[in-house]
């Protein structure tokens, strides 16, 4: 599994609500992406102005030719376009052993 994590920085407060209905028209698109494990849109408390995605692929290949390759990805793309300016990174990670237990 690959985690693909996306820093947004959206400086205009009326842009705010937009960006996150546009997120949930493309989540729509990764929910039908058999490459995608899950993902969360996060927002910042202390700067409201930063967004964090975080996706999980089954890996960078998946996401990058398959999705990418694939029929979600126009309609998803499509609806986050206007904000692809205001990304500050989207990069791949691995994860590490270094992960909490179940505290259920």
């Amino acid at each position: 599994m690959t985690v693909e994590y996306i820093r947004y920085r959206i400086t205009d407060p009326d842009r705010r609500p937009e960006f996150e209905k546009a997120y949930t028209t493309a989540a729509e698109q990764l929910d039908l992406a058999p490459q995608c494990l899950g993902y969360e849109l996060s927002h910042g408390v202390e700067e409201p102005d930063r967004y964090v995605l975080r996706i999980e692929w089954t890996s960078v290949e998946a996401h990058e030719q398959g999705f990418r390759g694939g029929p979600q990805f126009p309609p998803f793309l499509a609806a986050i376009r206007p904000y692809i300016g205001d990304i500050e990174e989207m990069k791949h990670y691995e994860r590490t052993s270094v992960v909490s237990g179940d505290r259920a």
